[in-house]
């Protein structure tokens, strides 16, 4: 009623004072206009986009990421009962465990204490496990001697991340097999060609090692590896001197060993830690009580129990 009366009194004033001259309102019909076009041009108009006006101080609420949120957490739960099934067929008694996603910011990484050579802070960080809260591990194969393509399967099937160090002298038997597994997203890094104990030679002979490695991978699989292991995790001044002449930026070790029927521990307390570096190597029955595909079903076991998640190395470092 207030609203009505208002009006009632403009309206008899307006008629006092006589009609509106016609400049007067070309103006007031030309702002009204501007304003109706900023109004849908800056999205204030209801309805131009399906979204609600927020109230004042709030956010507008699209339905388009709303969509977009369900239809990701849809695939998370399509990948998820993939992986299950997956998990069931090639004899997991649990699903492995889904990683976080990788860190916007990747951690610093220092050698490990008692790892350091002469002249360390200028070298590439000898380490054992990243640094990391995140009940996460790593899983990395050495060396090359069995290419078993039931393992290129059951870790695609699977989802479980990993990354291979490679000596020429076994990969060169099948170079295509490896070329599979970066095909499906592995990191192929350096375990020098000829698997030799690096301390026992020259600076020159641990550089044609490491060197003449990172050019096989380059030459055969496009990428100049930036990750070195040393065999038998030995190494000296020269060999962190060499690999970082030839390209390497980090030296990752292992916290732990990985065997079909064991696992074997750097640590006096035998346990997972977050980050933790997992070894294993390329072999089959003829070395092992057992096939590759064993010793993964030993590692997601001893993994998946203890709560953890397999991540990919790459990603934090």
């Amino acid at each position: 009623m207030q609203l009505v009366r208002q009006n009632d009194k403009f309206r008899a004033r307006r008629k006092a004072r006589g009609p509106v001259p016609a400049r007067v309102r070309g103006r007031v019909r030309a702002g009204a206009a501007v304003l109706a076009v900023a109004a849908i041009a800056s999205g204030c108009a209801s309805g131009a986009d399906g979204g609600a006006n927020p109230a004042p101080g709030q956010q507008r609420l699209d339905a388009p990421p709303a969509r977009a949120l369900d239809s990701y957490a849809q695939k998370l739960r399509v990948a998820q009962v993939a992986r299950a099934a997956a998990a069931k067929r090639w004899g997991l008694a649990k699903t492995p465990l889904t990683a976080p996603a990788a860190p916007a910011v990747k951690p610093k990484i220092t050698t490990r204490k008692g790892f350091e050579v002469k002249g360390q802070a200028s070298l590439p960080p000898v380490f054992t496990t990243i640094p990391t809260k995140k009940k996460i591990v790593f899983l990395t194969i050495d060396d090359g001697a069995e290419k078993d393509p039931a393992l290129l399967k059951m870790m695609s099937d699977l989802k479980i991340p990993y990354t291979a160090f490679l000596s020429d002298y076994l990969v060169k038997e099948d170079y295509g097999y490896f070329k599979k597994m970066q095909s499906r997203g592995v990191a192929l890094n350096n375990h020098t060609l000829n698997h030799r104990y690096l301390p026992g030679l020259s600076y020159e002979g641990q550089r044609r090692e490491i060197c003449g490695m990172q050019n096989v991978i380059h030459k055969r699989y496009g990428k100049r590896p930036e990750l070195f292991r040393p065999p038998y995790g030995n190494y000296n001044v020269d060999s962190l001197r060499a690999a970082k002449s030839c390209g390497i930026k980090a030296v990752p070790l292992w916290a732990s060993e990985a065997f079909p029927n064991r696992m074997d521990w750097r640590e006096w307390d035998k346990d997972l830690h977050p980050g933790d570096i997992i070894l294993t190597h390329f072999r089959g029955c003829e070395d092992w009580k057992g096939t590759m595909p064993d010793m993964v079903r030993k590692v997601m076991k001893t993994v998946t129990d203890k709560g953890y998640a397999v991540a990919r190395l790459e990603d934090y470092l």
